[in-house]
C-alpha cells in the first residue's frame, strides 16, 4: 500500500530571522504614539505604589494570609471528602448492579 504524503510548496516554508536579546545594536526608535501609551500605562500604575515613608500594615497581611490558608484548608478537606463519597457511592453502586442484596451498610449503635 502507498502512502500519501501532502503536497508541499515552497510558499509555505517561511525562515525568521531572530535576533539575539543581548544585541550591540540599540533597538530602534519608537514611535511617539507608543511612547505616550507606555507612558500613560506607567503613569496608571503609579497609583498602587507605596511611598518608602509608608509603614508596612503587617497585622493586615498576617490576617489576609491566615484567611487565605483557611480557605485552602477548607477547601482540600471539602475536597477530600468528596473524593471518598464519590467512591464510597461507587463501591455501592458496582455491588447493586452485581445483584448483591447486602450492599447497604448496617451502623449498629453500641448499648450501654
Amino acid at each position: 500500500m502507498k502512502t500519501q504524503r501532502p503536497i508541499i510548496t515552497d510558499d509555505e516554508h517561511v525562515v525568521l530571522k531572530f535576533r539575539p536579546r543581548t544585541s550591540a545594536h540599540p533597538p530602534a526608535r519608537r514611535d511617539e504614539t507608543e511612547q505616550a501609551r507606555l507612558h500613560q500605562a506607567a503613569k496608571d500604575l503609579s497609583r498602587y505604589e507605596q511611598s518608602r515613608d509608608e509603614g508596612d500594615d503587617f497585622h493586615h497581611r498576617m490576617l489576609a494570609n491566615v484567611a487565605a490558608l483557611a480557605f485552602t484548608v477548607a477547601l482540600t478537606a471539602i475536597g477530600i471528602w468528596l473524593a471518598v463519597s464519590i467512591a464510597d457511592l461507587r463501591k455501592t453502586q458496582d455491588c447493586v448492579l452485581m445483584g448483591r442484596r447486602d450492599c447497604a451498610r448496617i451502623t449498629v449503635a453500641p448499648q450501654g
